[in-house]
């Protein structure tokens, strides 16, 4: 049921607060202050993972298997749906994780003025139209409007703003906003769903990325069923045409069902994954879904948070500009005494950091701090010099300080000059009270990350855009887009378009939580594969929403759950890591799924070239479910396979493998029929042994044709894994002893399986030449 929607304006309250009667009103009209759990219930979750076209394609093939009484084979198939099952459950559950660590981060328990007095009550109760006190070291337990007092309010988790505000009466604030200083009286406007957090949760629970991977699993399977389910019309017509008896049509019509299902296609997507997932984790990258893996080859644009991600979220001394008579030591020596010890103010705490890397040795005497006061915006010390005299020291703001302050002719332009690049500027004075002199300008700033300018230069190289996204304000987020190497224009504040390119901007600041999630959906309705980095649940939406979401190590936990890689590490070089390792596993995958479509085409063609020159069924289903074992199963290792990444984002062009797999597969064709016609015409082979010869020339000019395939350039550039090395010679050795035996098939002379053996070497030479020109023509990389 849709919540009723608030006021936009919510009528003021006496300091008396509500009466218990309003609040019993308001609470059934507005709900709890709490997020509803909507989480899907496990069993409707196990359903959806075997209800779905990728799982009806697997289960179609254990029904058949069932039906041929190979219920060893089944249960392999039945264990493959099993596992994808388990690993997809696994994964689902990151969503819910995301909306468990945002309701963690509302304050429990609130301060409100019920009835005339101030009572501890539950956050969840609390309702629009509450009185509530802000206290330090609090959690803003709602969105609230200041009515009194003053505090430090750190908004960075919603509004990716590096620098808390100072906040009075009339000022709006969020949930989940830490009060770092002071303390306030605020009247709540929203709570639940309809704060900012509550809408940062909803977007998370609504963000979903089409896998592109999933995309070509379907598109694969659908092409093979269009062209096998007509070729299988075609047999079964040609055989009642040539009035064989029902019970072969049956066993023919049954083998080219198994031979045009990818049985192992979904598990060999999820193992390759699994594998690339597994290399990342050793170098500091945690995969927290699978889709993730595959999803980083792809992405051409990465929108990076500023605040704790391309910068350390801390501030820093950046610039001291001492005035005449001073020199930059003096004037943080000066200003840390001014400074609070031991606080939470990241101010005060940046500069006695700076102080200490540069000690004077003159340094007067602290006999007395005063606190910052909000009213005055400044802060102060007395101290007594070596010489025993006294004066006052004051930090604070520029025009304040000034004002306390015999003139300068500098200090105005210099002030200017260090606000207009963004930074937040600080005077200092001493002196006597009444004769103070002004002693210089302290700039302070969130900096960069030393790796931030070396990642964005290296990213480019792979042909990925970065863009800065963040909620600080464009004249900090220019400045710091400039130093890590984003050179692009800036995005004029509220103004992000609705159809935007990444080329067009390199800056979208001032946004929030909801901005960052359009911008990543804008850019995905552009066509782009998007990578999203940031640290803060102001990231969470477009985090979720992104095909590659990455959370930095010093990411809150509502970040690393939405996200679909975590950085284990300090730095960014993991996202990298990711990107290569990424398309190495597409790579993987790319060449098996060719490798499907090149069989099965093949395999379907056959059965109607061997119908037609046999006038029987080539290929039984007995002899179907072995090839099915040696080609779909043990070619899953390619999932292990050595390759290069490729330069460049790869993009999944099932049109382009299609024809290669069609200019290929009629090359194993060929080489199948070819083998087929001499052991009918010059060899002269009766109908079991002739099944047998064409078994041999299907299993071995198909494994024969994983080392011509499996890299872009000559089979020699790059030496193949233990695994595949292993599974293809096994394949190789089980179905040459089988043949010779006479396991399951009619036996055959040694030389025979040698000489088909040979062929097949000789027949993966020539598709390794022929294979360059038209990998080029299609641009498959």
């Amino acid at each position: 049921m849709k919540a009723p929607a608030l006021p936009a304006t919510t009528a003021p309250h006496t300091q008396e607060g509500l009466s218990t009667a309003e609040v019993l009103a308001l609470r059934a009209k507005f709900g709890a202050n709490a997020m509803p759990d909507e989480a899907e219930t496990l069993l409707g979750r196990i359903i959806g993972k075997f209800w779905a076209p990728v799982p009806w394609m697997l289960e179609a093939a254990i029904i058949l298997q069932m039906v041929l009484g190979d219920y060893i084979e089944a249960a392999v198939i039945a264990a493959l749906l099993i596992f994808n099952a388990i690993l997809g459950l696994a994964q689902e559950g990151r969503a819910q994780a995301t909306l468990d660590a945002l309701k963690s981060r509302l304050a429990l328990n609130a301060s409100a003025r019920r009835d005339g007095a101030w009572v501890l009550v539950p956050a969840a109760d609390l309702v629009p139209g509450d009185v509530i006190k802000l206290s330090l070291g609090g959690v803003v337990a709602a969105d609230v409007k200041l009515t009194g007092g003053q505090v430090l309010l750190d908004q960075s988790m919603l509004t990716g703003e590096s620098v808390p505000i100072e906040a009075g009466a009339g000022v709006q604030t969020y949930a989940g906003a830490l009060v770092r200083r002071g303390e306030a009286v605020a009247e709540v406007t929203a709570t639940g769903v309809r704060t900012k957090f509550g809408c940062t949760a909803e977007l998370v629970r609504t963000a979903h990325a089409v896998s592109s991977q999933q995309v070509a699993v379907l598109r694969v399977v659908r092409n093979l069923a269009m062209f096998n389910g007509l070729v299988t019309l075609f047999l079964i017509s040609y055989a009642i045409w040539l009035n064989l008896v029902i019970s072969e049509i049956v066993l023919l019509v049954l083998a080219a069902i198994l031979a045009s299902i990818p049985v192992a296609l979904p598990a060999t997507f999820t193992l390759a994954a699994a594998i690339g997932a597994q290399a990342l984790a050793k170098r500091n990258v945690l995969p927290t879904r699978l889709s993730a893996v595959d999803e980083a080859a792809s992405i051409d644009v990465l929108c990076a948070d500023k605040t704790g991600t391309l910068t350390r979220n801390e501030l820093n001394v950046t610039t001291v500009t001492p005035m005449a008579g001073y020199d930059a030591p003096h004037v943080l020596g000066l200003a840390a005494l001014a400074s609070s010890e031991g606080g939470q103010d990241p101010v005060d705490g940046a500069i006695r950091a700076a102080a200490l890397a540069s000690v004077i040795a003159d340094a007067p005497r602290l006999t007395q701090f005063v606190p910052f006061d909000p009213a005055t915006k400044m802060s102060a010390a007395l101290v007594v010099a070596a010489d025993g005299s006294a004066s006052r020291v004051v930090k604070g703001a520029y025009a304040v300080v000034r004002a306390l302050a015999a003139p300068d002719p500098t200090a105005g332009a210099a002030a200017d000059a260090l606000l207009a690049k963004g930074f937040r500027v600080l005077a200092v004075a001493a002196g006597p009270t009444g004769a103070m002199k002004l002693v210089g300008l302290i700039a302070l700033s969130d900096p960069p990350r030393t790796d931030s300018a070396p990642l964005i230069a290296e990213l480019k190289t792979l042909g990925i855009t970065t863009v800065m996204v963040t909620g600080d304000a464009p004249a900090t987020a220019a400045i710091v887009a400039r130093l890590v190497g984003l050179d692009g224009l800036v995005c004029p504040q509220n103004a992000i378009p609705d159809q935007v390119q990444p080329d067009r901007f390199s800056v979208f600041a001032g946004v929030l939580p909801e901005d960052k999630y359009r911008l990543v959906k804008s850019f995905q309705r552009g066509g782009h594969i998007v990578g999203m980095c940031g640290d803060g649940a102001n990231d969470a939406p477009a985090l979720r929403q992104a095909q590659m979401g990455i959370a930095v190590s010093s990411a809150t936990d509502v970040a690393k759950s939405a996200a679909g890689m975590v950085l284990t590490d300090a730095g960014l070089e993991g996202i990298v890591a990711a990107v290569k390792e990424g398309r190495i596993t597409f790579q993987r995958i790319q060449t098996y799924t060719l490798n499907t479509i090149i069989r099965k085409l093949a395999t379907v063609l056959f059965l109607a070239v061997g119908l037609i020159v046999t006038d029987h069924a080539i290929l039984t289903p007995l002899l179907m479910v072995i090839f099915l074992v040696a080609g779909d199963f043990l070619s899953m290792s390619l999932s292990t396979d050595h390759v290069h990444p490729s330069p460049m984002p790869n993009v999944w062009r099932i049109g382009a493998l299609t024809k290669a797999g069609i200019i290929v597969g009629i090359g194993l064709l060929g080489f199948c029929t070819a083998t087929l016609l001499v052991g009918t015409m010059w060899l002269h082979l009766p109908l079991g042994a002739l099944r047998s010869f064409a078994f041999l020339a299907l299993v071995f000019g198909s494994q024969s044709l994983i080392y011509a395939i499996r890299g872009r350039g000559r089979f020699w550039h790059a030496a193949p894994s233990l695994w595949v090395l292993g599974s293809s010679g096994a394949a190789v050795v089980i179905v040459a002893v089988m043949a010779r035996t006479g396991f399951a098939m009619t036996g055959l002379p040694l030389m025979l399986v040698l000489g088909v053996l040979g062929a097949a070497v000789v027949f993966a030479l020539v598709v390794d030449w022929v294979k360059i020109p038209v990998f080029r023509w299609l641009e498959i990389v």
